[in-house]
């Protein structure tokens, strides 16, 4: 028996690409080890060699792995309405078993996925606040390569496997992210849970804002959180944070005061101004502040209780 496993073929559209394609060859390249090869190409006796076929042929049979949504009917879609393209077809078929939890699947699908595939299918997921302007979007980034109108484009299989590549990085990294902010989310609801005052709610790490911020911003209760600030593994001091008044908003549930705000720390003014020794730094927008101790963080939020 051979040391070595038959390469899986990859087989989806030749010509122009999008971020389906890419992101659907990255997803497969990832559940097979790397072991791929990715043919580019239109042609049926091309395609029936395929162990994997997306974006083209015409057929969605994901017990065939067949993974396409030109067709009339497309692939389907989801119950909020967003419809499949090749990468959403191959996520929910795939994806649970690349990242080891339906959970961990199901948030990369509503972060990565449903963005791509609603893009492919010239679906609107969000509206411009100002004019003219719009988030640089995934598919800006991953289509920044391809060549323009004065550009040969002989190399286009090139700069879509180089896409791939960086696609595969990505989702790698998004999966570990999404089951870190997992294990933390649940650390987040215990210090909730135990804290005597839900008001203020501390832990012990320094989790990112967005986690605390999800987590909380959901509860009724917490008006603020406290946590530590690393360096080094060391402790350098500790952070609090007005919580949000939902996740959809940037909008704090109660500002720190007008007073404390936009003191910098190499100014004595905010220790005199909140009567706490360990004050450091307040943030001029008021939804922010720094304290030398932990014991210091917790007053300046109990005390902006009272305010």
């Amino acid at each position: 028996m051979s040391l070595f496993k038959k390469k899986k073929i990859c087989v989806t559209h030749n010509g122009s690409f999008h971020t389906d394609d890419i992101f659907a060859t990255a997803t497969l390249s990832i559940l097979n080890n790397g072991n791929v090869k990715i043919i580019r190409a239109r042609d049926p006796k091309i395609i029936a060699t395929g162990d994997y076929v997306y974006d083209v042929g015409g057929e969605n049979i994901p017990e065939k792995n067949l993974f396409d949504h030109h067709q009339k009917g497309g692939g389907g879609k989801r119950e909020n309405g967003i419809p499949y393209s090749s990468f959403g077809l191959v996520w929910k078929q795939f994806g649970e078993k690349i990242c080891g939890s339906k959970e961990v699947a199901e948030r990369i699908d509503i972060k990565i996925v449903q963005p791509i595939d609603a893009y492919d299918n010239g679906v609107d997921i969000s509206k411009p606040i100002y004019l003219d302007v719009f988030p640089y979007s995934t598919e800006a980034i991953f289509l920044s390569e391809a060549p323009t109108w004065k550009e040969n484009n002989k190399d286009m299989d090139v700069i879509f496997k180089k896409q791939v590549e960086k696609a595969i990085v990505l989702l790698k990294r998004e999966i570990k992210i999404a089951n870190d902010d997992l294990e933390g989310e649940k650390i987040i609801l215990d210090a909730y849970t135990n804290s005597k005052d839900k008001r203020i709610v501390s832990v012990e790490e320094d989790f990112p804002r967005y986690l605390m911020q999800g987590v909380l911003s959901r509860l009724p209760e917490p008006m603020y959180f406290i946590y530590p600030s690393f360096r080094s593994s060391i402790i350098v001091g500790w952070k609090t944070e007005a919580v949000k008044k939902s996740p959809d908003t940037m909008e704090s549930r109660k500002l720190f005061p007008e007073a404390w705000r936009g003191i910098m720390e190499s100014s004595k003014k905010l220790k005199e101004v909140t009567g706490e020794p360990d004050a450091q730094f307040c943030h001029q927008s008021g939804f922010f502040l720094t304290a030398n101790s932990k014991r210091g963080a917790i007053v300046l939020a109990q005390k902006a209780l009272l305010a």
